[in-house]
């Protein structure tokens, strides 16, 4: 839902900075005289002389006492969804919790970061596997498993894989009763220092 909201959000941005952009250009470059085209009676640009924003503009509401109270209550609204969208994009994508069916008619709650522990213990294990970092992300009913691994030179790929799917995701996806537990897995190479034959 984030990812929607943010892509709108940065939509909405980037289509109101396109129009304000276009009308001072069209203004401050004066092309509605140089291409022989009007604009309408509301278009606040209307040549190189032309300000943003005029005296009549500025003062027109200053007088009325709604004014002020109004420009600082949308302002302060503006802020607070600013701050929230940062918030949002700035927390770490990390679920705490997993919800876990214990056939009784309520959920457990089994903590993220011991299952996470559990996971990268199990990928550790594999041969040719240096160092496993993993971070569940996705809902609490249905997490996602997110793993990074460092792998030795003489490690398999296709082979570690196939033992992290059917061993360290397997045990984990039964002992939480999960249906199904995706996984994202990205390998990287060891970088080793080159050794002298002599």
């Amino acid at each position: 839902m984030i990812k929607t909201v943010n892509r709108v959000l940065l939509g909405l941005l980037g289509l109101g900075l396109f129009v304000l952009g276009g009308a001072v250009l069209l203004g401050g470059l004066d092309l509605q005289r140089r291409w022989g085209f009007d604009v309408p009676g509301w278009w606040p640009f209307r040549g190189p002389a032309d300000v943003v924003l005029g005296d009549e503009g500025r003062l027109r509401w200053r007088a009325e006492g709604w004014w002020w109270p109004t420009v600082i209550a949308v302002l302060a609204v503006l802020l607070v969804l600013l701050l929230w969208w940062l918030w949002v994009l700035l927390r770490k994508d990390r679920l705490r919790q997993v919800l876990v069916d214990s056939q009784d008619g309520t959920a457990a709650r089994l903590n993220g970061r011991a299952l996470e522990g559990v996971i990268e213990g199990d990928a550790q294990d594999l041969d040719g596997v240096t160092r496993a970092q993993v971070r569940l992300g996705g809902r609490r009913t249905a997490p996602v498993v997110r793993m990074r691994l460092w792998l030795e030179p003489h490690a398999a790929p296709e082979r570690i894989l196939d033992r992290l799917g059917r061993d360290a995701v397997a045990h984990a996806r039964d002992s939480a009763g999960l249906d199904r537990l995706p996984s994202e897995v990205s390998l990287r190479g060891v970088r080793h220092r080159a050794h002298r034959v002599d």
